[in-house]
């Protein structure tokens, strides 16, 4: 049977007590895996039952020396990410490098008291008790409050609830310090490994830090010391080139030449001289011999770009090249023997070339050997701001400005376009807008028409959904009653709805379709 007090008739101090820990062991052993879910009801309780305006528990972590704190009451999550204490340091510092409790009556009287977590105190008088956790005899965290003082409350006795509380939750603290440290370690571990990762694989001159692009710089590690002949593959503008440089620079065959061809831009009469080369008197025009580009890339390496644009001629030959490493040249029966690395390149689909005979298929396994494709930039959005700040940097010193950010709302416009033209595509919009900034911040309005929004553009539509649809909804029969001259039944038809719902929209528009009839006599409309 419950017992009273004679003075205030509540239940008495003791009869309290008993039901705040039988609350707070009912609480702890309903969850035992996630100590936030254990302890956010725990000290609201707590909170409750001392009148305490804040209570705060933290958590020592080992590893580090550093306590932080894990849970809190009437504290907001800044303040709470303020509440960071090295061993030793202020009251809670102490607290855990003792093993003592501290109880301060008026914390403003009080020069231990180094109030991180900047609580507005308001010239009040606040008490401030804080108590250790004990784990198997080792210091595992606090438990304090922050309560305003009276002289007529015993602090002592809240100093024990608060000791009796601790013990209670001590071996949830315990499992979540374990956690804590763990975490910490697996995190320090894995930003570690990141930053090995970035230096050991990452190409300087590539940007990008998207998963899409760490396996593009994995395959650019494997196959770079190697000598086998790689396809770059991927949509026009996204930087195949630039991965050809990658490997080549890359390779064992760094210091040797490297020599770029593109393919699509030589005409077929002088593509076979450029790359094989050719002997005087060769053709009308030869009057020297000269060396082709495979030979000038003897040791090194050569980039075959837009490979698919080869004509079935020379395609004939680069496969002799890939078999026998040797070539001759335009008006020579003398084999050359070539030394030479092939890099090749196409946005083409070269299957579908295949199948419409305009690409060899002997010839496609044989530069198929190592295939990288290159993600669309629309696949890869997270890397938009890098490529936007790398090419600021790059434009400031071309044109001589000094942008110093792009605002968020560019920023914005630049992640939901859909970018066809890729990184070159971006690259332009860049340049353009520095070209156009004319307070060193590059702003919606700096980018091109085609990145524009209805809201960057102040062109949205006004009104509500429903008004708007009203509109072309109206538009719409009214210009096709302007075709059917007329005739609801046929405007129907061609709209896909009944006559009946014609009908209902007619009346809602109050749409007159006497007007759009023609007169017989005269052939004009009624309008």
């Amino acid at each position: 049977m419950a017992e009273y007090c004679r003075k205030t008739g509540e239940d008495c101090y003791g009869v309290r007590e008993l039901k705040l820990l039988f609350e707070i062991s009912t609480l702890l052993n309903k969850v035992k895996h996630d100590l936030k879910s254990n302890l956010d009801p725990v000290i609201e309780l707590l909170a409750n039952y001392l009148t305490a305006e804040k209570v705060i528990l933290t958590i020592l972590n080992r590893a580090n020396n550093q306590i932080s704190i894990e849970v809190a009451w009437g504290l907001s999550e800044e303040e709470q990410s303020r509440g960071t204490y090295k061993v030793g340091e202020g009251i809670i510092g102490k607290v855990v490098e003792t093993g003592k409790p501290v109880v301060i009556p008026k914390i403003q009287q009080h020069d231990g008291y180094l109030n991180k977590t900047k609580l507005d105190l308001n010239g009040r008088d606040l008490s401030f008790i804080c108590v250790p956790i004990r784990e198997e005899d080792e210091i595992v965290g606090t438990l304090s409050i922050h309560r305003t003082y009276n002289q007529h409350i015993t602090i002592a006795e809240d100093a024990r609830i608060l000791s009796i509380v601790g013990s209670m939750v001590a071996q949830a603290v315990r499992t979540r310090q374990e956690y804590a440290e763990e975490i910490g370690k697996l995190v320090d571990e894995n930003t570690k490994l990141h930053s090995e990762l970035k230096e050991r694989i990452r190409p300087a001159n590539i940007i990008g830090n998207s998963g899409k692009m760490h396996a593009v710089f994995d395959l650019i590690e494997r196959v770079a010391p190697t000598n086998a002949t790689v396809l770059i593959r991927g949509e026009s503008g996204v930087g195949k080139e630039s991965i050809a440089d990658a490997i080549h620079y890359n390779s064992l065959r760094k210091n040797k030449p490297f020599i770029k061809v593109n393919c699509a831009a030589l005409p077929d009469s002088l593509i076979e001289s450029e790359l094989f080369g050719h002997e005087r008197g060769a053709f009308t025009g030869a009057n020297v011999m000269r060396k082709g580009r495979f030979e000038a890339a003897d040791g090194g390496t050569i980039f075959l770009d837009e490979i698919g644009d080869l004509p079935a001629s020379t395609q004939v030959k680069l496969l002799r090249i890939l078999q026998e490493r040797e070539f001759e040249r335009l008006g020579s029966t003398k084999p050359i023997k070539v030394d030479v690395r092939i890099v090749c390149a196409t946005n083409r689909n070269l299957e579908e070339c295949i199948e419409k005979g305009t690409f060899r298929e002997d010839l496609y396994y044989r530069i198929n050997v190592f295939p990288i494709y290159i993600p669309a930039l629309r696949e890869r959005l997270n890397d938009i701001p890098a490529l936007a700040d790398h090419f600021i940097t790059k434009f400031n010193k071309n044109h001589n400005k000094t942008i110093k950010r792009i605002s968020a709302s560019a920023i914005d416009m630049l992640m939901v376009y859909h970018w066809p033209g890729n990184i070159r595509e971006l690259e332009n919009c860049m340049e353009r807008a520095c070209i156009l900034s004319y307070d060193n911040v590059i702003r919606s309005s700096n980018l091109p028409p085609t990145l524009q929004t209805a809201i960057s553009s102040k062109t949205k539509s006004s009104g509500t959904l429903e008004a708007v649809v009203d509109k072309v909804e109206k538009q719409m029969i009214l210009d096709t009653l302007i075709g059917t001259r007329g005739n609801l039944v046929k405007a129907a038809e061609i709209l896909g709805i009944t006559e009946r719902m014609m009908g209902i929209r007619i009346k809602k528009y109050e749409i007159d379709p006497k007007r759009y009839k023609v007169d017989r006599k005269n052939g004009k409309t009624a309008a």
